[in-house]
């Protein structure tokens, strides 16, 4: 019985509650009211209109050590997070190119300043898979650049962990038959 009483409270404070119908009703007339009471002129009309702003962009594009000193700056600082090391390199992997070896040892630098091993892993895996098809080319490369800074730091490769395939990866079927 009290379990009734219950439910007929709740719902009681429900109904207390104006329905969004008569809610949405009241005003789209409020809204047609004010709109018949004010008559406004095209003149008036055209002067609330926003203008346009243009923006002047620069021919000049920046440089490759004007675009690696920026990143290594953004990642040298002493203030960061997680969640900006984390922009810093989702920004890195939007864009058409592989990260300088000195961008990614600043990141890993970054990782180890706020100690988030699990992060380090990632951007390894994310630089790794920036290489696309030329790998077998760039990949040794970047290790062999990262090596002081991995040893120093003491991160393992993503192949020391077995990371290299991923647990539950299917074959590729391109490379089936």
């Amino acid at each position: 019985d009290s379990l009734l009483q219950e439910n007929l409270a709740m719902f009681r404070m429900m109904r207390a509650v104006p329905r969004m119908a008569n809610m949405r009703q009241a005003t789209i007339k409020s809204q047609t009211v004010r709109a018949v009471s004010q008559k406004v002129s095209l003149t008036q009309a055209a002067k609330n209109i926003p203008t346009m702003v243009t923006r002047k962009m620069t021919t000049q594009a920046e440089s490759n050590q004007d675009f690696d000193s920026r990143y290594i700056s953004y990642f040298n600082r002493s203030d960061i997070d997680g969640w900006e090391i984390r922009k810093g390199m989702g920004d890195l992997a939007a864009m058409d190119l592989v990260p300088d070896p000195l961008i990614v040892a600043a990141a890993l630098r970054a990782c180890r300043r706020i100690n988030d091993f699990s992060l380090t892993t990632r951007i390894l895996e994310v630089v790794r898979i920036k290489c696309g098809d030329r790998e077998a080319e760039i990949w040794p490369y970047m290790l062999q650049e990262l090596s002081p800074t991995l040893s120093e730091l003491g991160i393992p490769t993503p192949h020391h962990l077995g990371y290299e395939q991923p647990e539950l990866a299917l074959p590729n079927p391109y490379e089936m038959h």
